[in-house]
């Protein structure tokens, strides 16, 4: 999971449903790096529970979120997006690359195999689902057996929309007083 900004923070499962309430508004997008990781930190509630409580709140008829991680996807998740009508029938679940040599030099939770085991435990739960992914080219030493590799894969998944970056090195960050400077900022 991405760890660049620091290790991720949920919410308390109440105030985002007060949230929402107070809002009053019908259409709902619940935003997270990787939303789908989402922890209650009082109740430990996982996604898929915080999913089903918005969309049984009144007057909230389309809820969607992003972006998932592959590797958080769960029956919870599952279950709620299947067991409720208002909850869109698209899943943005970024793959980076075909290749599971790749995702391991990428540093992701999952295989090829497993991304793919995924995306079907979803249809097959929700066949009217429609996925879009993320494709990164050109990550270092990527061979042209990777590259075939997510081709192939994005021909089994059938992405009606896909984004592909190549790939760009960041520059390294000073890591040291970062956290120092945060913490005397938010007090």
């Amino acid at each position: 999971m991405p760890t660049t900004r620091g290790r991720e923070v949920s919410r308390p499962f109440e105030d985002v449903l007060a949230e929402v309430r107070a809002s009053g508004r019908v259409e709902i997008e619940l935003l997270g790096q990787t939303v789908n990781a989402y922890r209650c930190p009082i109740s430990g509630r996982d996604f898929g529970a915080l999913l089903s409580a918005v969309a049984e709140i009144d007057g909230v008829r389309r809820l969607r979120f992003m972006t998932s991680h592959p590797a958080e996807v769960n029956d919870s998740m599952i279950a709620a997006m299947r067991g409720h009508a208002n909850i869109s029938r698209y899943l943005h679940l970024p793959v980076q690359s075909g290749s599971s040599r790749i995702l391991r030099r990428m540093k992701r939770l999952y295989t090829r195999e497993k991304y793919l085991e995924t995306i079907q435990r979803i249809r097959t739960a929700i066949p009217e689902i429609h996925f879009s992914t993320d494709i990164i080219v050109g990550f270092p030493g990527e061979t042209e057996e990777d590259f075939q590799e997510s081709l192939t894969l994005i021909e089994q998944v059938r992405y009606p929309s896909l984004f592909a970056f190549k790939y760009s090195p960041r520059p390294a960050r000073r890591r040291r007083g970062l956290g120092r400077r945060w913490r005397r900022d938010c007090r």
